[in-house]
């Protein structure tokens, strides 16, 4: 068993008090020995207030000091249950599907076909420490999907994950080939658009490639020679009004918010107008989240979409320079490997100050553990070396997992913010 923790959370419910109504004398002039109209009148205005009063501190400590509070438990336990404390444990009954079989699962991601011959690695399931997630039920979760729309939003992570969700859907389907990808596309890095259709369930499922959340684009005129491009931190990705009107909604960033892939690009960041050549990537990352949130509680419609954010996936590159690349065949023993903690206290500070839900999926420490699981050698082109992305099947399975038991089970027993 390889465990993995992260702070749990509480529950907090109200509990309605019924106040039983006094008995009233059925004398004739009880006004002439009782309280007066203006006595009673004060007293109702007074506790009135008190209850207004109560009403409102109630909301703000739950809402807005609860920082812990990013999810609780299933339904019908009697405490709540962090989902993401919890640790890898052996099931033979894993893997949820086979990756040579999934039309939609990119050769590179597929371990097995690629000659990695061990297999323990596909046969661990996330236990949470307190419950049990259900295991995924394709039929169910299929139905469940019927006529709706399900958007991933983000970097290659996401569409591994989009790629995940799909082949284990594909479990569930009768007819395989009624399922198509909606331009006729290979699955590949390079496209910013797929989408996956279910026409027996009237089904969407789409992925936007949008690395960084918000917009990149060419620098100002009077910019410094080593400035090649920009990113607009108070502006969403351009293509932001296609992710709208979705069902499910679940966005990741994180892998691209380093030096390699933005100051030594020659790409800075920007706000209104003026270059930011001395921000910080951290402050840079929390400004464009900031509009990230904007934009949430501007144009989701929060009556029919889920929104998720899911946190950075922990990453196994060792050596003094980190391009060393060992993939065990166990998981770790020890949470290991670099898991942008930065990031994820930004979006915890920026998620809790929302006017609407969004829920955290904080799945970091369940990968850090994974050493087993990425790709490393088994790419393709083999000449590749990879301990960043996982195989398929494998961790992003457990992900899915876990947005569907979150969807299926009444929030794990309704998040408490």
């Amino acid at each position: 068993m390889v465990s993995g923790s992260f702070s749990r959370s509480t529950s907090i419910r109200l509990t309605p008090r019924s106040v039983g109504s006094p008995r009233v004398s059925s004398h004739r002039k009880w006004w002439a020995h009782g309280p007066s109209i203006s006595a009673l009148a004060v007293t109702f205005f007074l506790v009135s207030i008190v209850l207004v009063v109560g009403c409102v501190l109630y909301l703000y400590f739950v809402r807005y000091l609860n920082r812990e509070n990013l999810v609780s438990g299933f339904p019908g336990e009697a405490d709540a249950c962090d989902v993401f404390d919890g640790s890898w444990v052996a099931d033979g009954t894993y893997p949820l599907y086979n990756s040579s079989e999934c039309p939609f699962a990119e050769r590179g991601f597929n371990c097995l076909a690629n000659g990695r011959k061990d297999m323990d690695y596909l046969k661990w399931r996330w236990k949470p420490r307190n419950c049990d997630v259900p295991k995924f039920n394709a039929p169910d979760v299929l139905e469940w999907l019927r006529g709706k729309r399900v958007v991933f939003v983000g970097d290659s992570m996401s569409r591994t994950q989009w790629e995940s969700f799909i082949c284990m859907l594909m479990t569930g389907v009768r007819d395989p080939q009624s399922v198509y990808e909606v331009n006729g596309n290979q699955i590949s890095k390079t496209i910013r658009f797929l989408g996956v259709r279910f026409p027996d369930f009237n089904l969407s499922v789409e992925f936007f490639r949008s690395v960084f959340l918000v917009q990149p684009g060419l620098p100002p005129w009077h910019g410094p020679k080593r400035v090649h491009s920009t990113l607009k931190l108070d502006k969403m990705d351009e293509i932001n009004g296609k992710w709208v009107d979705s069902d499910v909604l679940i966005f990741n960033s994180g892998h691209w918010w380093t030096p390699s892939k933005l100051f030594d690009m020659g790409c800075y960041f920007q706000v209104g107008g003026t270059l930011k050549l001395g921000m910080p990537i951290n402050a840079a990352f929390r400004t464009a989240l900031d509009t990230w949130a904007l934009w949430v509680e501007k144009m989701v419609d929060m009556n029919r979409t889920h929104v998720f954010f899911r946190t950075f996936e922990p990453s196994h590159w060792s050596g003094s320079n980190q391009k060393l690349c060992e993939v065990t065949e166990q998981p770790s023993s020890e949470l290991k490997g670099n898991d942008g903690s930065e990031f994820g206290d930004i979006l915890a500070d920026v998620t809790e100050r929302m006017r609407v839900p969004v829920t955290v999926l904080n799945v970091t420490s369940m990968g850090a553990s994974r050493s087993d699981a990425h790709i490393g050698i088994y790419s393709h082109p083999s000449t590749i070396l990879d301990c960043s992305h996982w195989c398929l099947p494998g961790v992003p399975d457990a992900w899915n997992e876990l947005v569907f038991s979150y969807l299926l089970t009444d929030g794990w027993r309704k998040m408490v913010r």
